[in-house]
């Protein structure tokens, strides 16, 4: 099958489907005698993977050691269930600095109760002055789907 129909089969982009072919994440796809990429049933197993790894917001680096391990099914699967012990440590983390960010964002819409000219809306006035207090050790590092 070309690109477009892995795609189609699978409810990604094309761009998401390159893109995981650059990160060696997807396997290169053998190419036809005029040049079109060539997908099989192999593209679209490891692509469903790969797309539920992301959907439970795993990284690449994640996926990758996953991919490994699914690689050598007569390895030990010890390494995964550290790895999804580390990713539920991630999602807790990320849960607390959302509800930090929850309460900050709440904090924020408190100072603008009723509706009046933008030039006296307390949430704009807020904006313009210092930044919001941000606990010292609360470092906004993550990214959707990195850690």
């Amino acid at each position: 099958m070309k690109i477009g129909e892995l795609a189609k089969a699978t409810g990604t982009s094309v761009e998401n489907i390159r893109f995981y072919e650059r990160e060696a994440l997807l396997p290169a796809p053998q190419r036809t005698d005029n040049n079109y990429r060539s997908y099989g049933e192999e593209h679209i197993e490891r692509l469903t993977f790969i797309r539920h790894c992301r959907s439970l917001d795993m990284a690449l680096e994640e996926i990758r050691s996953l991919l490994r391990f699914k690689e050598m099914p007569q390895e030990n699967c010890e390494g995964v269930n550290e790895l999804l012990e580390a990713h539920i440590g991630h999602v807790a983390e990320r849960i607390q600095e959302l509800k930090s960010l929850e309460k900050q964002l709440k904090t924020l819409r408190a100072q603008c109760a009723e509706s009046n000219a933008a030039a006296c809306c307390g949430i704009l006035k807020e904006l313009s002055t210092e930044v919001l207090a941000v606990p010292a050790n609360s470092v906004r590092k993550h990214v959707h789907g990195t850690h």
